[in-house]
């Protein structure tokens, strides 16, 4: 299932954030998308999964515009983990998962054995099975992460969006995450905060600063120092560890001259 966003525009209070915005996500890939704070991420991510509406562009899956689609019927195709989630509402991991299954759902409809095994099945592979009867709010961060993806694969979706999935997390938990995410057979799109872990986990970033797109491919071929200097204002050296694309960083000055992949 692939994900298209093609020239989209968003404004919020009578400013533009998000300026002609491109980017693909095709059936199975892990897609990044890096960026300065402030960017403009976060915002596109939350027109896709249509919390905003934009003022212009296209946002497609499989040549379908999501905006014509029935809420429920986009719901169907593209699943979210938000960056922020009602922590303290009062529900058990299961209740929680189990709202995955809500697109599924008419108004009063019941849960079906059919629902069950799907909602288990999303805990297996999360890894959290054995916390179904916990209360959601007592977890720690990471397994509360794994409950919302768990939420996520419940909803059946093919397409999956993640809005730093990583933030506040230590990081083990970061990387049991990533981990997850990056063996799940789905379309995803991530906003991610880390350079070295979009390196590591995706099989292409997109960058973006002021609200555009100024480059997207495959992170060794994008993610260069020269685009990080210019775009994060910080120096970059490249490295490679255990066969992964890494980098190492310092503060970049006018007397600094930028280093040279190795």
């Amino acid at each position: 299932m692939k994900l298209t966003v093609d020239g989209v525009r968003v404004s919020l209070d009578g400013r533009e954030i998000v300026r002609g915005a491109g980017l693909e996500a095709a059936g199975g890939e892990l897609v990044g998308l890096v960026g300065p704070n402030g960017c403009g991420k976060s915002t596109l991510l939350r027109s896709i999964y249509r919390a905003l509406r934009p003022s212009a562009g296209l946002i497609s899956v499989d040549g379908d515009e999501l905006a014509r689609l029935a809420p429920r019927e986009a719901a169907r195709r593209v699943a979210v983990v938000p960056q922020e989630t009602a922590e303290e509402l009062d529900f058990t991991v299961a209740e929680v998962v189990r709202m995955g299954r809500t697109p599924h759902k008419r108004a009063l409809d019941r849960t079906t054995a059919d629902d069950h095994r799907i909602c288990a099945e999303a805990l297996e592979r999360t890894g959290m099975s054995h916390a179904a009867g916990h209360r959601f709010a007592r977890l720690s961060g990471g397994e509360k992460q794994r409950v919302l993806i768990a939420r996520a694969l419940a909803q059946r979706s093919p397409v999956l969006l993640l809005d730093e999935p990583t933030s506040h997390l230590d990081i083990r938990h970061q990387l049991e995450v990533l981990h997850l995410v990056r063996e799940l057979d789905v379309t995803t799109l991530a906003v991610i905060h880390d350079l070295n872990q979009a390196a590591a986990f995706c099989d292409r970033v997109y960058v973006m600063r002021d609200g555009r797109i100024l480059a997207g491919g495959p992170p060794a071929e994008v993610l260069t120092p020269e685009l990080i200097g210019e775009v994060f204002g910080v120096r970059a050296q490249q490295v490679r560890l255990n066969g992964h694309l890494g980098f190492v960083f310092d503060r970049l000055t006018p007397s600094s001259p930028q280093p040279s992949a190795p």
